[in-house]
């Protein structure tokens, strides 16, 4: 099977342009308005998409959890489960957020943490679908969107190797159209456990999937390589103002970091090329003058057999290339030549014995 994905018409595989996920999760703070101004910078700044995130957190919580202390400068309400329920969006404003994705040209689809969120979104016809690293042991959830027959895309933070092939023999047999990305859940996470090899690994493991990252670094630079790695899907965490109050803000990428990082991605591919080495033409006009040819290092006669001590290697390159050196070492002019000008082939002849007229050579 080919490692290929299709979300909302786009065509995601190796040769393909590195798919771009912004990711919003709740950076938006409940503000409807914001979230729609968050899609239309993440398309300005060529994103592929925009992703959300949707709990049912009265489900998802045990009432301990939900009802637990929760009093900080990024605190919404006073316990953990009324903070959550004020970053959620309802079915009328996520239908508002549908239309205008649509509007402007940019594919919206969200993060489903349990299964009565999953139905929601499925009952509002969401794309595709991510799993969140804490949910790719789930696997009564991985079954349950999976059989919605929708792209599926999955974090591996905090997870083993043996979570990620429960994960893939879980949705493969019912929803063969998966992507897998490597993910450290660090937020944010240190460099030094980024650990981009494993995209490699991933590929050898998974050869019939989608591989991508999904960075919760500082900065952009991580994008390309694992880009080059054979990452063909790079999530990142997207906000207007990374001061802004929520968890999240800090390690979020502005509007210009996503621009650049997007700007970034598409020139590693375009620079990758083909692999086969040529001379462009753009290099002709600067190696006209670094380039450098075989040149007469004094003046000399016709007849005269060319030595080391005759020959000058100079600049431009109009000229016997130097690799042609020896090859003109021994040989006879039959023309003279002034100081710096060009040997030529031309002008050159065998220096073996001549055969007089008449005779043969001795």
């Amino acid at each position: 099977m080919a490692r290929e994905l299709v979300i909302d018409g786009f065509t995601i595989n190796d040769s393909s342009d590195c798919y771009v996920i912004a990711e919003i999760g709740h950076n938006h703070q409940g503000d409807l308005d914001q979230c729609k101004r968050m899609f239309e910078v993440a398309k300005q700044c060529g994103a592929n998409a925009v992703k959300l995130q949707k709990r049912d957190n009265r489900t998802m919580f045990t009432k301990e959890m939900f009802d637990s202390p929760y009093l900080h400068r990024n605190s919404y309400a006073p316990t953990y489960g009324e903070h959550r329920e004020k970053l959620e969006f309802n079915r009328e404003q996520h239908l508002e957020l549908i239309a205008h994705a649509k509007e402007i040209g940019i594919t919206f689809f969200s993060t489903a943490f349990d299964i009565p969120s999953a139905d929601f979104l499925e009952d509002l016809g969401m794309p595709a679908y991510k799993i969140a690293s804490g949910d790719t042991i789930n696997i009564p959830l991985l079954r349950h969107v999976a059989r919605f027959g929708k792209p599926m895309i999955i974090s591996s933070g905090g997870c083993s190797m043996e979570d990620m092939v429960r994960a893939y023999r879980a949705i493969m047999p019912i929803n063969p159209q998966l992507c897998i990305l490597q993910c450290t859940s660090g937020y944010p996470a240190e460099f030094d456990e980024l650990n981009l090899r494993v995209i490699q690994t991933f590929r050898e493991r998974f050869p019939d999937v989608v591989i991508g990252l999904s960075s919760h670094d500082n900065g952009i630079a991580m994008a390309p390589v694992a880009y080059v790695m054979g990452a063909s899907v790079v999530e990142k965490h997207f906000t207007l103002n990374r001061a802004a109050k929520g968890t999240d803000h800090a390690f979020s990428l502005t509007p210009e970091g996503l621009g650049r990082m997007v700007r970034d991605l598409r020139r590693t591919r375009v620079a990758m090329g083909d692999g086969v080495k040529r001379c462009y033409e753009s290099e002709k006009g600067p190696l006209y003058k670094m380039q450098k040819k075989l040149v007469a290092a004094r003046d000399l006669p016709a007849g005269h057999v060319v030595t080391e001590a005759d020959i000058a290697i100079r600049s431009p390159n109009d000229g016997l290339p130097p690799y042609e050196f020896d090859n003109i070492l021994g040989m006879r002019l039959t023309a003279p030549l002034k100081t710096d000008g060009n040997f030529s082939y031309d002008i050159l002849e065998s220096a073996a014995p001549r055969q007089a007229a008449g005779g043969r050579a001795q």
